[in-house]
């Protein structure tokens, strides 16, 4: 089985494989992470607000993106938006929002509810008596929550947002069904199609992957384990 195997393609192509793909796949994730990490904490907020209104209008978003599959939000926005746009603002075209933005959007979106859920309940974890500290100090609600809450519920949820952004990491894959972004699956399965090299291509992307995942999820084990002695 493996005598017909071919991986001189990998050797050939390895270098555009990651300064190409994997470049755009790392960029997007950070990007999508750091977006995502923080309009979720606005989320978080929002839904620990006293407001009914504002605790409504989070949770209900936050519960509808949750129970939709990634794949379809990442097919809504980027062939439905650009018409919806153009209907809004009245053009007769629909709004050209690009390959790469399109995806970004999409990822932050999405992933801020998960990141969301992981900043409630950090929040959620700093004590109640420092809290009233803050405002018997004479502190208001964001004042107190950016100088007093958030920086230990930050701290406290680091190892699990990172972990959500792994997660995020090989989300970014999805991207493939567009067919139009150059992200590290798309570019190896156009290498792999050229060449009629399949089973190496992908056998060598799943590789990738699980090497990389593995890695980032050792470390965020070990800071962990360092968070907890800090604690």
């Amino acid at each position: 089985m493996f005598s017909n195997l071919d991986f001189d393609v990998i050797q050939r192509s390895w270098f555009y494989l990651f300064a190409t793909g994997m470049k755009f796949t790392l960029t997007l994730t950070f990007f999508a992470m750091l977006g995502g990490v923080i309009f979720g904490t606005l989320l978080a907020m929002m839904r620990l607000s006293h407001t009914k209104a504002t605790s409504l209008i989070a949770t209900s978003y936050v519960n509808l993106i949750r129970s939709i599959p990634l794949v379809l939000v990442i097919f809504w926005f980027y062939f439905l938006v650009p018409y919806i746009g153009a209907w809004v603002v009245g053009a007769s075209q629909p709004i050209q929002v690009g390959a790469f933005s399109s995806a970004l959007i999409t990822f932050i979106l999405f992933e801020a509810a998960y990141y969301c859920e992981i900043m409630r309940s950090g929040i959620q974890s700093v004590p109640r008596g420092q809290i009233f500290a803050g405002y018997a100090l004479g502190m208001n609600y964001w004042q107190m929550m950016g100088n007093v809450v958030l920086p230990q519920a930050f701290r406290n949820m680091i190892p699990i947002l990172l972990t959500q952004t792994i997660v995020l990491f090989q989300d970014v894959s999805l991207v493939y069904v567009l067919g139009s972004v150059p992200d590290f699956v798309t570019v190896a399965s156009k290498i792999a199609q050229r060449d009629g090299r399949l089973v190496e291509m992908y056998l060598f992307v799943a590789v990738v992957y699980f090497v990389m995942s593995f890695v980032l999820s050792s470390l965020v084990k070990k800071l962990q384990e360092k968070v907890s002695i800090i604690r």
